[in-house]
């Protein structure tokens, strides 16, 4: 297992994407929140936080993620290779979740650089350090997790199907309506008392949550049940092909 992650982590740092992926994020990011003059502005804003830059992100993720995982089964299953892949020593979950990782370590390594965002507003503020480092921390986290989820998205989007462009749309789709697609939903008058419901359903009432720099434990749970079912839900299509 170690080997094969090793091997899936290469395939993204040896090749261009890898690269392309973390560059965006990061330009994408320091343009909204140094360059334009626009309301997620931090110098604009006046204020030493970075809420500007965990609204942002989620909405790259959106998009990106997708760009790295749309490979993930669906190169293999074009090229006929995913025979010999389920062929090797190792349990078909383990090879999902080896995947998995791969994307998710991916997600981590781009966030790591904007730490110095941090440090700036830090550094900024008025009086130095008036930053709510709480806060920070659990967006931090939330962030991760979010990254977490639409990385298993993306994984089963590409399960799906043998054409990258697909598995991206697929993936972008999916990605928005469990994000901010349930919530948008949750207005609506029509669904009376189901609007609690469809918005805990979404990843964005529990990524707000965190960022309010409480952790709860229902918020977790959500997220590593979230990213379980489309884990799951990846074996199940690629089992499939047994039948």
């Amino acid at each position: 297992m170690k080997a094969l992650y090793l091997k899936e982590l290469r395939s993204f740092l040896s090749s261009i994407i890898g690269y392309i992926f973390i560059a965006i994020f990061l330009i994408l990011n320091s343009l909204f929140l140094w360059v334009f003059s626009y309301e997620t502005n931090i110098l604009d804003g006046g204020t030493a936080d970075l809420r500007s830059f965990f609204g942002i992100s989620p909405i790259i993720f959106l998009i990106l993620i997708p760009a790295i995982t749309m490979r993930s089964f669906s190169e293999e299953k074009r090229t006929g290779t995913i025979e010999l892949l389920f062929t090797r020593p190792i349990s078909d979950f383990s090879i999902i979740f080896t995947k998995y990782l791969a994307g998710l370590t991916l997600v981590i390594i781009s966030i790591l650089p904007t730490l110095i965002y941090y440090f700036t507003v830090h550094a900024l503020g008025e009086p130095v350090g008036i930053v709510d480092d709480g806060a920070t921390i659990t967006s931090y986290l939330g962030l991760i997790l979010v990254g977490a989820c639409l990385v298993s998205v993306g994984i089963f989007a590409s399960s799906i199907t043998d054409s990258q462009i697909v598995s991206f749309i697929l993936a972008m789709f999916l990605s928005w309506f469990m994000f901010m697609g349930l919530d948008l939903l949750a207005v609506f008058s029509q669904f009376g008392g189901l609007d609690l419901v469809l918005r805990n359903m979404g990843i964005m009432e529990h990524y707000d949550s965190i960022q309010r720099g409480v952790l709860d434990t229902r918020d977790l749970i959500y997220f590593v049940s979230f990213a379980a079912v489309f884990l799951l839900s990846t074996k199940l299509v690629l089992q499939s092909r047994k039948w």
